[in-house]
């Protein structure tokens, strides 16, 4: 990513189109293009623990994440907190946005300090009409977003607690993990109880479950990072 998107969070630079071109959702986009991200684009930045936006506010913009990562949550009527998804650099969330007026569905928490640039839906829409080519990138973003809900449903039907953790894990590590030659390091903590959502399991299950992983060596720790065996993820 470089350190542009740092020195803009810090000194309000102006941003450069070719940083829009590192990130792979628009990886094939012409310097025109970049130049009409950038233009339409505006620059915010968010704290650990900041929420972009909350589940029930008005869905009026789509921020594309330059840096950082997020969670995606929602509230049970219970009051539970239920991770549904970790979005990274690179990808977008709010896209609901391109659809008709309603509120946002659920609520976006910073993970980490993130930068995003983001766009009204008008503006987007606009261009989008302008460079057509700007909405393919989109769709296939989207369409690997489902591809991933797909393999996570899938995961879910998976006979025991033990390899519903593994394959959410090996899922995760997938967009957000470091890999060296024989492990893959999970770039951030993941606790019990966001797993147990993930996995869709009782926390004291999880914690067992964990357990059993770490004496059979297909999982460890790495400070407070989950690390996994590549034959395993």
């Amino acid at each position: 990513m470089g350190f542009l998107c740092e020195e803009i969070a810090r000194k309000s630079a102006s941003i450069s189109p070719v940083n829009f071109g590192h990130l792979w959702v628009f990886e094939h986009l012409n310097p025109q293009e970049l130049k009409a991200l950038v233009a339409a684009s505006l620059r915010k930045q968010y704290k650990k623990g900041q929420s972009i936006f909350m589940e029930g506010d008005p869905a009026r913009e789509m921020f594309l994440l330059k840096y950082g990562r997020t969670k995606l949550i929602k509230h049970t009527k219970e009051g539970n907190e239920i991770t549904l998804d970790i979005r990274k650099a690179g990808d977008f969330i709010g896209e609901q946005v391109l659809n008709e007026d309603f509120d946002y569905p659920l609520t976006a928490v910073c993970i980490e300090d993130t930068f995003t640039c983001s766009f009204s839906k008008d503006s987007f829409e606009k261009l989008v009409l302008q460079h057509p080519n700007i909405g393919l990138q989109v769709i296939k973003n989207l369409t690997r977003r489902i591809e991933w809900l797909t393999n996570r449903a899938e995961t879910m039907s998976s006979t025991t607690i033990e390899e519903r953790i593994i394959g959410v894990l090996s899922n995760v590590a997938k967009e957000h993990g470091i890999k060296d030659s024989n492990t893959v390091v999970i770039q951030f903590p993941l606790t019990h109880e966001e797993l147990s959502f993930l996995v869709g399991a009782h926390r004291v299950s999880i914690t067992r479950a964990l357990k059993h992983l770490k004496e059979s060596g297909k999982l460890a720790l790495q400070g407070k990072n989950l690390v996994l065996l590549q034959e395993t993820a």
